[in-house]
């Protein structure tokens, strides 16, 4: 007779994993630039049409932000989304740096959306032209809904292929195509490849604050 085989251990469940620090460091960014500019977290759910209590979760690393819920929130608050990187902002944004170097370069991770942006230029909450190296992983993309924020953009494809659409109209953007507009026309971006990156040299200018 044959013997039962003998049961199978169960799986412990895994543990909730952390968030991943990027979304904290975001998050406490957001904040303090809020703080500085002295707006109530109610201010900027009116301004942003975003609820408290998102606001409240992003701020606190317990939610990771898509590219469209940063630009409107660096909009509202006046800055580029190159203040999102690197060091909390002082309350001047007074920087002087002029080199970034390759080792320093300041990254901000999209890790949800597969899209990551290092930030080439010296990080300030004042700059108001900023270079970014943007890398989209296969299936990358801003998402969906198209979006808008202030300011003005440029840039290069590097490597891979970029679908851009802005307004209605959509084009594929392969290795040595560049791209400009304004960016309060609705846009979008996303690698089509599903086996290969894409990599775009990408340019940003905002307004001077009047």
């Amino acid at each position: 007779m044959r013997k039962p085989a003998a049961a199978k251990p169960v799986k412990k469940a895994k543990a909730k994993t952390a968030e991943p620090a990027m979304d904290v460091a975001v998050g406490r960014r957001i904040r303090d630039l809020r703080r500085v500019r002295q707006f109530s977290l109610e201010t900027v759910a009116e301004r942003t049409e975003l609820s408290i209590g998102f606001l409240s979760q992003i701020e606190r690393g317990l939610s990771s932000p898509s590219l469209r819920v940063l630009a409107t929130l660096a909009d509202v608050l006046g800055v580029g989304i190159a203040a999102l990187f690197g060091a909390s902002p002082s309350s001047d944004g007074v920087s002087d740096q002029i080199v970034t170097r390759a080792l320093q370069r300041p990254e901000l991770k999209l890790w949800r959306t597969g899209v990551s942006k290092q930030l080439l230029s010296p990080a300030s909450a004042e700059n108001r032209l900023n270079l970014f190296l943007v890398h989209l992983e296969p299936g990358g993309s801003t998402g969906d809904e198209l979006y808008t924020h202030d300011g003005e953009e440029a840039g290069l494809v590097l490597e891979g292929e970029m679908m851009l659409t802005v307004d209605t109209e959509t084009w594929s953007l392969k290795t040595g195509d560049s791209f400009r507009f304004a960016s309060r026309r609705p846009h979008r971006f996303s690698n089509p490849a599903q086996d290969a990156k894409a990599v775009v040299l990408w340019v940003n200018s905002v307004t001077a604050a009047g």
